[in-house]
């Protein structure tokens, strides 16, 4: 039954990739508000009898929300490894749930548009994600869906703190609120790193595609906030706003400057990109993501025809080990993963022109 759900997943676009086609420099955008349990040991002090007792308990209150609709429930000590590979994928669950066993789950709405992590760092994570830029309207959705919850469970909260959370840079509102960007300009003329550093310097946290400690592969930034005590949460969502806007603004002048400058640079990182992904036999999961972003890149300058962009969002999903090796129902050694890694991406570009 839980692995019947998983393939339900990996046979359809994942939520936070979608269609494409309300996304450009800003790929995808997230929004989560961590919540406890008011009289309840944090997670990683309960022992695993209270933590199933807890996981039960929370699991059928969420179902159960009306913004919860058709809901799937997957507890982590009943998925096989591939199965959590895939939910963390699809940014369903963190890499610290997917490390988690009996007592630890997530649930989410049919649509993948919302889930709620059970006991991994804090009692509840409720997030919401979409493609494009929609930070409001997924603060409203994650704003239902707490207060629907608040109504049948007693939440940790401080008069003077406000909700207390497992982590101190939690405490507050709970918010974090995350934007992924797609920055290939700036990555080209050396420049991310001037961004990123004013960034951290405002009080913003910038991270990889896979969120903390992974690296910027493909050229893809994920910028959040690190504050949440002292702020309120349109306050948080706005400040945001702005950053990405003006991250926006930085990425569309370096492209400009490209074209205008050094278009046979940019021609030749979008060539090379388009002459590997069309003939290599053997393809890893980095190079893959680092060429996708030249391929990205030509798409939005005019360069490459034939080809959506949900085409190119689907293999950054389907190429990775979990949703392979669930695809496949093989347990594949890493260079047969990367072999037909590199089949699946051929047969998927095939009829793309290039002018570059």
């Amino acid at each position: 039954m839980k692995s019947a759900g998983i393939d339900e997943l990996v046979a359809r676009p994942s939520a936070w990739l979608g269609d494409g086609k309300r996304s450009g420099i800003v790929v995808s955008c997230r929004v989560r508000v961590a919540r406890n349990v008011h009289g309840e040991s944090f997670p990683c002090w309960m022992q695993e009898p209270d933590r199933i007792r807890l996981w039960k308990k929370l699991s059928a209150s969420l179902a159960e929300l009306p913004s919860m609709v058709d809901p799937l429930v997957f507890e982590m000590g009943e998925l096989q490894w591939c199965d959590k590979q895939v939910l963390k994928e699809r940014h369903l669950i963190s890499v610290e749930e997917c490390e988690k066993g009996a007592g630890s789950g997530v649930v989410l709405r049919g649509d993948e548009s919302m889930s709620v992590m059970v006991n991994e760092e804090d009692h509840l994570r409720i997030q919401a994600m979409s493609p494009g830029s929609n930070l409001e309207r997924l603060w409203k959705l994650v704003d239902r869906a707490d207060t629907e919850l608040e109504r049948v469970v007693r939440y940790a909260f401080s008069e003077k703190l406000g909700y207390l959370t497992a982590c101190p840079s939690n405490v507050g509102t709970g918010l974090r609120a995350s934007v992924m960007l797609h920055l290939p300009g700036l990555g080209l003329l050396n420049e991310t790193e001037p961004v990123t550093k004013g960034l951290v310097r405002i009080g913003f946290a910038v991270r990889g595609l896979l969120g903390e400690g992974s690296d910027a592969s493909g050229n893809m930034f994920q910028i959040s906030n690190q504050r949440t005590l002292g702020e309120c949460e349109a306050d948080i969502i706005n400040r945001l706003s702005e950053a990405v806007a003006e991250i926006v603004g930085h990425e569309k002048n370096a492209r400009a400057r490209l074209i205008e400058q050094r278009r046979e640079y940019v021609g030749d990182f979008v060539g090379r990109s388009v002459g590997i992904l069309t003939n290599a036999h053997l393809l890893s999961s980095r190079e893959l993501l680092d060429l996708l972003s030249g391929l990205r890149l030509g798409r939005d300058l005019g360069m490459i025809r034939n080809i959506a962009t949900s085409t190119m969002y689907e293999l950054i999903l389907l190429t990775q080990p979990g949703h392979m090796l669930k695809i496949t129902a093989k347990d594949l050694t890493p260079e047969k993963r990367d072999e037909m890694r590199a089949q699946l991406v051929r047969s998927r570009l095939a009829g793309m022109t290039a002018q570059v």
